[in-house]
């Protein structure tokens, strides 16, 4: 499954090749709780079609009744955008299902070009960052190939909002915990590679959608130039096959590098990155271990489930709270309970003493 945004444009693209009537919203500004964040898009076609979302359901219902198998035939005529307001009150927020206070703001473009809509697909097919700006009053959009994603900007006058190739994630190791990381991460997204020379692993996968490589972890890192949308998570417990992965992972800018082991094997691991290939603090303070989120795990699918949980906060930019990595949450668990203080009699003050 493709980045979301790139699905929705693909499909945008074809319709407006096709000569469909269609438009694409975009979520420009939200106040108080909203369902999907600030840059979110749906693409919607004169038929009723509609890929991607800017609510819970409730908005895109009320969009479709508006511009698709509409009794006005201009309904999707060509004009300038248009802004389209959302919860402004109590009753309103209520029928479109918004949360409490919820309210969001669209920008709604009319027949986006065809030309520039497939070449903006087509960037993104590359794996390049594309900075889309439209102007408001005509609708003009200028795409320019960027170097790192940015937040939209609406400033009055233009809506800029990036857009960029899909998220990806090499595991390294082809065992059955790999089997349900991978389908966790297909399922939000990412593009998947599972990389094992291992023949007696490699020839047992059976994940659809996953591309596999059997070549030496190391050497794949250095070929699919890992990017800021890339994880990297070493899964075979073989220091051959992970550590050389992980060093080259730690020198580019992935935003996720880990491996999975005990707390004890993930010493051993930094010392030997340290020791032996060099790795200097800052790179090995990039190197998450042990992974996953502290949920208790034990099985290989509740293990994906934590993992996957890390990747997630990490790919979304979210600090955890302390005490929820694996890590921490074992050492806190290792700790004695401690004893609940007596406060003596019902009605009695005990008494404390002390120096001074």
């Amino acid at each position: 499954m493709e980045n979301l945004d790139v699905h929705v444009l693909r499909h945008l693209a074809q319709w407006r090749a096709q000569g469909e009537r269609a438009l694409l919203a975009t979520v420009v500004r939200t106040w108080g709780s909203s369902p999907r964040p600030i840059g979110s898009i749906m693409a919607l076609g004169a038929s009723g079609a509609v890929v991607g979302s800017v609510s819970g359901g409730c908005i895109e219902d009320d969009l479709i009744a508006r511009y698709s198998h509409a009794s006005d035939a201009d309904a999707l005529s060509d004009g300038a955008p248009r802004l389209l307001r959302y919860g402004v009150s109590a009753d309103e927020a209520h029928r479109f299902g918004l949360p409490c206070g919820g309210t969001l703001e669209l920008l709604l473009e009319f027949n986006p070009d065809a030309a520039a809509l497939q070449q903006l697909v087509q960037w993104l097919d590359e794996g390049r960052m594309v900075r889309r700006t439209v102007d408001k009053a005509t609708g003009q959009v200028v795409q320019q190939v960027s170097d790192a994603p940015e937040p939209l900007v609406h400033d009055g006058q233009q809506v800029a909002n990036s857009f960029g190739p899909e998220y990806r994630m090499l595991l390294i190791g082809a065992g059955q915990l790999s089997e349900y990381l991978a389908t966790m991460a297909l399922f939000n997204g990412f593009a998947v590679t599972v990389c094992d020379p291992r023949e007696e692993y490699s020839r047992h996968w059976s994940v659809a959608g996953v591309q596999l490589s059997r070549e030496m972890p190391d050497d794949l890192v250095r070929t699919m130039r890992a990017d800021a949308r890339t994880c990297i998570i070493g899964l075979t417990h073989d220091p051959k096959l992970d550590d050389l992965a992980l060093m080259e992972a730690l020198e580019s800018p992935a935003f996720y590098v880990g491996a999975i082991g005990s707390r004890r094997n993930t010493a051993l691991r930094l010392q030997r990155l340290s020791e032996h290939f060099g790795l200097g603090d800052a790179q090995l303070a990039r190197l998450r271990g042990p992974i996953g989120l502290y949920i208790g795990s034990k099985t290989p699918p509740e293990i994906a489930v934590s993992i996957m949980a890390e990747v997630l906060a990490a790919k979304n930019g979210v600090a955890l709270p302390r005490g929820m990595t694996v890590e921490e949450g074992k050492l806190a668990a290792a700790q004695p309970p401690q004893p609940l203080e007596d406060d003596g009699p019902e009605g009695i003050t005990p008494l404390v003493c002390g120096v001074g």
